[in-house]
């Protein structure tokens, strides 16, 4: 269903970038006007593109901080799991020592 609806908006902008440049192209004005009207909307598009880039790229640099974070934090829970795991496996199996025996 999102996937229908991205498609359909993508649709609805390309028709739209469509229209603006038929518009423009028919419009009254002299074709030197209506080249450089062009070529600064797409300037002012490439510019879009670019910050959107940017700004995509640096949200999945974020996400992934926040995954490596979360791996780190779960192997350190592993890790602490284990290690009690092991130590009470040991108090289990040697009661009289109060001590770990050398491995």
């Amino acid at each position: 269903m999102a996937d229908s609806d991205s498609n359909s908006f993508l649709w609805f902008l390309a028709g739209l970038g469509f229209g603006a440049i038929a518009g423009i192209l028919y419009a009254p004005r002299a074709g030197n006007e209506t080249r450089e009207a062009l070529r600064s909307k797409a300037e002012e598009g490439r510019d879009f593109v670019r910050d959107r880039s940017r700004q995509a790229r640096e949200q999945a640099a974020g996400w992934a901080e926040r995954g490596r974070e979360v791996l780190n934090q779960q192997k350190e829970q592993f890790r602490s799991a284990y290690e009690a795991g092991r130590q009470a496996y040991q108090e289990t199996a040697h009661p009289e020592s109060g001590d770990v025996p050398n491995q």
